[in-house]
């Protein structure tokens, strides 16, 4: 039998969730969509295109990063 405990059950289930946001977001998108570790929310999607370069608080918690999908190359 395996026990989860419901704060680990919640967390992975926020990482999967923004996962699923920045996979979604980075098929319209020339910026990489990263998933960060939040202290409120567990974890959120941002758009690196948001920020004009990404603070060190910011980078240090991130924990996935999808390649934009978009390119301006043809």
């Amino acid at each position: 039998m395996q026990i989860i405990s419901t704060f680990i059950a919640n967390e992975q289930t926020a990482y999967l969730a923004a996962v699923a946001c920045a996979e979604r977001r980075a098929l319209h998108s020339f910026f990489d969509q990263h998933v960060i570790e939040d202290d409120i929310d567990g974890f959120i999607a941002i758009d690196e295109g948001d920020y004009d370069a990404l603070p060190m608080g910011v980078v240090d918690r991130v924990v996935h990063t999808v390649p934009g999908g978009m390119s301006d190359e043809f």
